[in-house]
């Protein structure tokens, strides 16, 4: 099941006799391997790759060769060769040597190995990293894939093997940061950088270093009072800051190479630097003087809004807070410092525009949050596959200067050229048989990777590519599973949230519909909908203002309803039922036919599928049948309340005369 499983992500080569078969169907023979002679970890587990030569050489054929030079590639960039008498891979660390074995490893398996091969590759994203939002008793907040990979019963438990080739898998898709416990920092995760659980927090560190893969971890702000006796944990306060330096000073004095910290402070109950008055720049930097001497950053997260709020109160909108927060302090934050900011301004919602804070702040370290655990998007139990949003995302002009100003921009470092860019991402395995709970939710941890690596990288290209290394070359099999992948995030958004419209989900699991779920409550009320009509005003003249956050130009776009792209209309717009979409339905009947073709899409998805058991692994074919079925019972449910409802708002028949249960 192991080898099944890892397949599925791409990194399944694991033993020597499947690399020798891989060479061998390429009709490549290998006479000899060799290595540089200095040592470090990740070349450790590099040379442990070919730990038994002996099923991969044969007496005559090509040299494989990885060589460390002097070549100006950026960090983690290689070089692959090929001609008659070798194979070599060349990069200036050995983290470059890695990535380049990961991609001729990936292209054996394509097929696509021609004599002649000269190709040079670098990361494009600096940063790539995942956050693990795992608690020390096992559970996962926001997690659909099983318990902890690293915790159980308030301790570290995991099996070394399996961590190492988790490790492995991240590192076949070029991730370099990971942190391993949860944003919202419990009571017992406080203690996680303390000497309790230093040896463990030492030897996971080890393993993930010899992947080239740097650890993080989350932090309570409020750590002086709770561990350290203090009775604030006000930023200014020296006894807070010397705190902070003293256990700091501990950390890198056990692991030197240690990352440094995620902070979620101010946030949905968490303690932070308001609590004292102070300014996130303030608190922020303080942690960040404390670890300016090792080399460590903090990753500061500016998911901070008011969720208490009175629903009663049409102009508190909920979108407004992150840049209202954070754009006035441009520049106030040190060069270690790093905003982590979610790519919509509301909550990883099936549609949402770009956060307006991102590319605002010019002179200030940001990287992009996405999530690609599926917590509003089908939880891996629905197909949705996020690439396709995220492409959408990393296009978006931010129209913030005259030069490079797209979010791919940004997060390749080309827009602001400070010192920190890149993405983070709120991952999606567990200890799931599957790792991701869901079979092809596995192409999303995939598609992340290769995105950050490329992100010029076309959607169907990576489909294609995904289905392949996963399932073979039968050109059905890629096809239906390519399709499946391309179409299944309109097939959600359409039986889901319409035109922008969001958080019509049960509260607090946020799986199936709700529609008024989040209606009159603390937390935000989203979509008004009434007799009229539904959706947000959020324009300059008679709404909450939030446009005037983006760039002229893209304030004149969302504010000017006639311009409003349709996909978030009742993002920025009340509109009435009758309102006609530039698609030319009106806003009701658009409701009815997506939610209808959302559920037709998904029975189409069950019959392809049904066409490729002959093709697939039997384990792996019934768990992707039986995800499919559980996904057309919420497809139903969701067209079901969410028609009814808007037809008993608004009194309009369905011109088509399907079945509403009126």
């Amino acid at each position: 099941m192991d080898q099944i499983t890892d397949k599925a992500c791409s990194c399944w080569l694991v033993s020597q006799d499947e690399i020798a078969h891989l060479f061998k169907s390429n009709a490549l023979s290998i006479s000899s391997i060799s290595f540089p002679e200095t040592e470090s970890p990740v070349l450790h587990n590099l040379k442990k790759e070919f730990c038994d030569f002996s099923p991969i050489l044969a007496g005559t054929g090509k040299a494989l060769v990885f060589r460390l030079d002097d070549e100006p590639r950026l960090n983690g960039g290689f070089t692959l060769h090929h001609d008659d008498l070798l194979i070599e891979i060349s990069a200036s660390d050995a983290t470059g040597l890695l990535y380049g074995w990961f991609y001729l490893m990936n292209r054996l398996q394509l097929h696509d190995i021609p004599c002649g091969m000269h190709v040079t590759q670098a990361p494009a994203v600096n940063i790539r990293m995942l956050n693990h939002w795992d608690n020390m008793d096992g559970t996962i907040e926001r997690g659909y894939a099983g318990r902890s990979l690293f915790f159980a019963e308030n301790k570290f438990v995991y099996h070394p093997d399996k961590i190492v080739r988790y490790a492995r898998l991240l590192a076949s898709i070029g991730i370099n940061a990971l942190t391993i416990n949860n944003v919202n920092v419990h009571q017992t995760e406080t203690r996680l950088i303390t000497q309790t659980y230093r040896h463990d927090l030492i030897s996971l560190n080890h393993i993930f270093r010899g992947w080239g893969i740097r650890l993080y971890l989350s932090v309570n702000y409020a750590s002086p009072i709770e561990l350290g006796g203090l009775n604030t944990a006000d930023p200014l306060d020296a006894e807070v800051k010397a705190w902070w330096r003293d256990c700091f000073r501990s950390l890198y004095q056990d692991i030197p190479d240690f990352g440094g910290v995620v902070v979620k402070a101010d946030s949905e109950h968490r303690p932070g630097p308001f609590t004292y008055n102070r300014t996130h720049a303030e608190g922020a930097n303080m942690l960040a003087e404390a670890l300016a001497p090792y080399g460590g950053v903090v990753f500061w997260r500016c998911f901070v809004y008011n969720c208490l709020q009175n629903w009663r109160d049409r102009q508190t909108d909920r979108a407004r807070a992150a840049y209202e927060h954070f754009s006035p302090l441009d520049g106030q934050f040190r060069q270690n410092v790093i905003l982590q900011i979610k790519n919509g301004p509301m909550d990883f919602q099936v549609r949402e525009p770009v956060s307006p804070l991102l590319n605002a702040m010019p002179a200030t370290n940001q990287v992009l949050e996405l999530q690609i655990t599926q917590e509003y998007t089908g939880q891996q139990i629905d197909l949705f596959w996020l690439v396709p949003q995220w492409k959408t995302i990393l296009a978006f002009d931010t129209q913030r200067s005259s030069g490079p100003s797209t979010i791919e921009d940004l997060v390749c470092g080309r827009a602001n050229r400070m010192p920190h860019s890149g993405v983070t991402a709120v991952v999606n395995t567990g200890d799931d048989p599957f790792w991701t709970g869901h079979v092809l939710a596995q192409a999303n941890l995939y598609g992340y990777g290769k995105l950050l690596w490329n992100p010029g990288t076309e959607a169907d290209v990576l489909a294609r590519e995904w289905s392949q290394l996963t399932f073979g070359m039968h050109p059905l099999v890629t096809r239906t599973v390519s399709d499946m992948l391309l179409t299944s995030g309109q097939t959600y958004e359409n039986y889901t949230a319409p035109l922008g419209v969001g958080w019509m989900v049960n509260p607090h699991h946020h799986y199936g519909p709700n529609i008024e779920g989040y209606e009159y409550d603390a937390w935000g009320t989203y979509h008004y909908a009434d007799r009229n009509g539904l959706g947000v005003d959020r324009t300059i003249e008679t709404g909450t203002g939030y446009v005037s956050q983006y760039s002229p130009e893209n304030c004149q776009l969302y504010n000017n309803l006639q311009r409003c792209p349709d996909e978030l209309v009742l993002f920025f717009h009340f509109l009435n039922y009758n309102h006609r979409l530039k698609n030319g339905k009106t806003v009701i009947q658009h409701i009815y036919d997506t939610h209808f073709s959302g559920v037709e899409a998904v029975d189409k998805y069950i019959e392809e599928w049904k066409g490729l058991a002959e093709f697939i692994v039997p384990e792996i074919y019934a768990h992707v049948a039986e995800r499919l079925e559980r996904q057309k019972a919420n497809a139903v449910e969701w067209c079901d309340r969410v028609n009814t409802y808007f037809y008993r708002k608004s009194g309009v028949e369905d011109n088509k005369g399907r079945k509403i249960y009126k």
